[in-house]
């Protein structure tokens, strides 16, 4: 040190000061690397904090339902598999508790949605006041709860016995009284099963408690007589898991112009392909989907995967409009117009490329309901038709109130054209009522030439039915389409099919 000093000419007190500056600077070099550090592992710290929060209201948001804040049924099914995980002494039995609104639409009838959902979050905050220690309560869909209670029956009946008696008690909104009683039906672990079937027997049995009058309970009662009884519950169990599993499919049954004979559409048809039964008809699926609350889930795969198709269609050059189906429930869900245009948008298709087929016998059940989602659909620009006309009791007068522009005549008068002069007669009033309102019609089951043949007589604008097209996988009718199909070469595609649209990206 000394000899650097004085080879650059400082002197000894310069030297002192120059070191000293010197240990300054290192002291200022490391106070701002540690400040710098503290800062940096703050930041990370609260960028962890923020994940995890994101994290926890992501967990919040899967768990739990939005309307009443309680758990849903994905959070209740993970704890009744907690709860079932053994080893679990044999005396430590539990309970389900399916609590379902008796008569309920009549609130949303006459009290309006409104109130229907404060009710329903009233509903919410009485369980949760009777879920006390080892009891959970969750909501799982429209005006059904369900509790889970350590005990055996004895515990389970008295539980049903204070929610019976918590429900009859008014629910005050805004000054309205409504008076609601409640059905509660009840299986036990393990001796009636685990996990989702034990929600699935204590459906049954608030299903029995809802026969013998409402407003009580009932224990699940399996029914060894009823082979058929055990072969639903089992099917119901498996279906709750197809859509995880890939086994729902759609197949596409193409409608014919009746003029032209050439393809202008085709209607989506959900098919089951069960891993061991093979193919299940929807005729026994659809309804266990309906009576168990799975209806809402099902449908909603359907018009995403129809609009993704439609979507893969136009990608590929072919215009296509696809019909699908919609039940009483989806009917009466006030999302389910969101719902659909949610996938129109998510997938770059136009409203008016997808069509909506509700039963004549739904459409005229709850009309209160059917024409608010009628005049939503139909406002939204997406096509509304009624299918299996001429089954139900239609009133002219309500139907040309809605935005319809289709009816589809039920196969049954189609299969007896032929032989029947009152078929005939009912089918040619159909086709003259419904041009005189400006509707189109469609004929489904049309099996044979002189079905057709009539049909075009009558002045019928679509056919659909074997005689032309069975239902088929979207990658069949694709290569129908563009050609590459020789089996199916005596039907011809609309020419607009093909052509460009004028919409970018649509």
């Amino acid at each position: 040190m000394a000899a650097w000093v004085h080879e650059i000419g400082l002197g000894a007190g310069s030297a002192v000061s120059l070191a000293a500056l010197l240990v300054v600077v290192l002291l200022v070099v490391v106070l701002v690397s540690h400040v710098r550090g503290r800062r940096r592992a703050q930041e990370t710290a609260a960028l962890a904090a923020s994940l995890q929060q994101a994290h926890d209201e992501l967990r919040r948001i899967a768990f739990r339902d939005a309307l009443t804040g309680l758990p849903n049924r994905v959070h209740f099914e993970q704890r009744l598999r907690q709860s079932a995980v053994p080893p679990r002494p044999a005396e430590r039995r539990f309970a389900v508790l399916f609590i379902d609104l008796d008569d309920f639409a009549s609130v949303n009838d006459s009290l309006g949605h409104a109130v229907g959902d404060e009710v329903l979050r009233e509903a919410g905050r009485r369980l949760q006041a009777l879920a006390g220690g080892g009891v959970d309560a969750a909501r799982i869909g429209g005006d059904s709860f369900v509790l889970r209670a350590d005990g055996g029956r004895d515990a389970a009946a008295a539980l049903a016995r204070r929610v019976v008696a918590a429900m009859q008690q008014p629910f005050v909104v805004d000054g309205r009284e409504a008076h609601l009683t409640c059905s509660v039906g009840i299986a036990v672990y393990p001796e009636h099963g685990e996990g989702a079937r034990l929600i699935t027997h204590a459906h049954t049995a608030m299903a029995a408690a809802k026969r013998s009058g409402g407003a009580g309970h009932a224990f699940f009662a399996p029914a060894p007589c009823d082979p058929g009884a055990v072969e639903r519950l089992g099917l119901l169990a498996d279906l709750h898991h197809a859509i995880a599993r890939g086994e729902l499919t759609l197949l596409y049954q193409p409608k014919i112009d009746a003029r032209s004979g050439q393809v202008t559409a085709a209607e989506a048809l959900l098919r089951w392909g069960h891993p061991t039964r093979g193919l299940v008809p929807p005729a026994v699926f659809v309804p266990l989907a309906e009576r168990y609350g799975l209806i809402g889930t099902l449908g909603a795969w359907v018009i995403d995967d129809a609009c993704r198709q439609a979507r893969a269609w136009r990608d590929a050059g072919l215009r296509m409009r696809v019909a699908v189906n919609l039940s009483a429930l989806q009917l009466r869900d006030e999302t389910l117009v969101d719902h659909l245009l949610e996938a129109l948008q998510r997938h770059g298709v136009r409203p008016n490329q997808l069509t909506c087929e509700i039963t004549e016998t739904v459409a005229m059940s709850d009309t209160a309901a059917a024409r608010r989602t009628f005049e939503r659909l139909g406002a939204a620009g997406i096509h509304v038709s009624i299918d299996d006309f001429g089954t139900g009791h239609s009133s002219l007068a309500y139907l040309r109130q809605l935005p319809v522009e289709e009816l589809k005549i039920d196969r049954g008068f189609v299969a007896d054209l032929a032989h029947s002069d009152d078929a005939r007669a009912i089918v040619e009033a159909v086709l003259q009522m419904a041009h005189a309102l400006g509707l189109r019609v469609v004929a489904e089951g049309v099996e044979d030439a002189v079905q057709r043949d009539l049909l075009v007589q009558m002045g019928c604008d679509e056919l659909q039915g074997y005689f032309f097209a069975r239902p088929m996988p979207a990658e069949a009718l694709t290569r129908w389409a563009l050609g590459e199909a020789a089996a199916h070469a005596p039907l011809e595609f609309r020419p607009s099919l093909f052509a460009p649209s004028v919409h970018a990206g649509l």
